[in-house]
């Protein structure tokens, strides 16, 4: 896969940035597009410490026209797109009752809306290489809960797009997926559990371990496991997977 790209978005830190460095293995070049320059100049360091050519491309998503002015630098310095991974987006963890229209349009103009438009933009170079899309999704899709409402349905509408993006991509030749991760320790989460433990009279240890058990699972998942999945799914050996939501919690959801 020497010659093959891959657009790897939110690639400044957490899942994006273990996502981007692993690929840097497969691919012989990358796109990594986050709105944190100097942090996404970081990943592309360390991807090009394992193998890669890297484009830098500081651009907000959530801005329309973002997602054409990607592609097009992409095809302007590699000539081809192979992959493109949707990984940007956080969403608000508010109550149902107490989220503002504003706070839930913000909340789908990255997540959502930034990887529609991007896949739609991307999808006639895709159709060239035969190449594969993620949208990145997660596991509160299953189980929607009140006191973050806004995550749950989100990422439910996620999994929809990529299996009507999926249906499309049947006859044009492009795999299209989404993945359900569960409780992964990003830097985001991280500094949660900074803030909340002293809060609480424990220490940070103690307040992982209090979450870790309260989700029923043995410990929090690592980018780097969830960039292993996302590896696998634009690797030769899955192109036949499509249409699929693969979830990666250990164990949060017992389901099929």
């Amino acid at each position: 896969m020497s010659d093959t790209v891959a657009i790897i978005t939110g690639a400044s830190q957490g899942i994006g940035r273990a996502t981007a460095i692993r690929l840097a293995r497969d691919f012989g070049a990358l796109a990594l597009v986050a709105r944190s320059k100097d942090k996404l100049e970081d990943t592309a360091r360390a991807a090009e410490a394992a193998g890669s050519r890297v484009l830098v491309i500081d651009a907000d998503l959530a801005e329309p026209a973002a997602a054409q002015s990607v592609v097009d630098a992409t095809l302007s310095a590699f000539g081809r797109i192979d992959a493109l991974l949707n990984i940007a987006g956080a969403v608000p963890q508010i109550d149902l009752f107490d989220m503002t229209d504003q706070q839930w349009d913000d909340g789908l103009a990255l997540k959502l809306h930034g990887a529609r438009r991007l896949t739609i933009a991307a999808w006639s170079a895709l159709k060239k290489t035969r190449g594969s899309v993620v949208l990145m999704s997660g596991n509160s899709a299953v189980f929607p809960k009140a006191p973050y409402a806004a995550v749950g349905t989100i990422n439910a509408a996620i999994i929809a797009l990529a299996k009507a993006f999926s249906d499309r991509g049947i006859s044009d030749g492009v795999q299209v997926n989404s993945v359900l991760p569960g409780p992964v320790m990003t830097g985001r989460r991280r500094s949660y559990l900074e803030h909340w433990a002293p809060l609480h009279d424990m220490t940070v240890e103690e307040a992982t371990a209090k979450f870790s058990q309260e989700a029923g699972i043995a410990r929090y998942g690592e980018p780097e496991e969830i960039a292993e999945l996302m590896a696998f799914l634009v690797s030769p050996g899955a192109h036949w997977m499509t249409g699929s939501a693969l979830r990666m919690d250990g164990g949060e959801v017992k389901s099929v």
